[in-house]
């Protein structure tokens, strides 16, 4: 019986570490009418960070995300599973030009593919790059 209680805790203790938030940096957009925004992005590096993204997360304020960053380029492909709250996605290139944008449902389990090899991805709430104008094409600063 304690060996059960022991590992119950482990697997708690793990999971409750994955649901804090990460490391922040403030990324900047550069819009295609010359005007910029900032998002205050947690930093998804490592891959046990990656995975878990915003899993559990009930609450996502405006103008923060969560930029995802790969070693390498390539076809990226992400889905909400366990994932509370309606996300919008930017699948971003090595050279920091916006490629696609998507929204993403709710818990669904429905991959969402990048269109073409890209570096990053930056998740914000659902509405945000429409609301601020953003479209593919803008920039990310890379110098995070």
């Amino acid at each position: 019986m304690k060996t059960k209680a022991l590992i119950f805790f482990f697997i708690i203790s793990i999971s409750s570490c994955f649901a804090k938030k990460l490391p922040e940096k403030t990324i900047t957009i550069n819009k295609s009418d010359g005007t910029t925004i900032t998002v205050n992005a947690e930093m998804a590096i490592k891959p046990e960070e990656r995975n878990f993204g915003y899993m559990k997360r009930k609450n996502i304020p405006e103008g923060t995300g969560m930029l995802f960053v790969f070693e390498a380029d390539q076809i990226l492909s992400f889905w909400m599973k366990d994932t509370p709250h309606p996300l919008s996605i930017a699948y971003i290139d090595s050279k920091g030009r916006i490629r696609d944008i998507f929204d993403m449902t709710p818990y669904s389990l429905s991959s969402i593919v990048s269109t073409s090899s890209v570096r990053y991805a930056l998740e914000v709430p659902q509405g945000w790059f429409k609301k601020n104008n953003i479209q593919v094409g803008d920039t990310i600063n890379l110098d995070f």
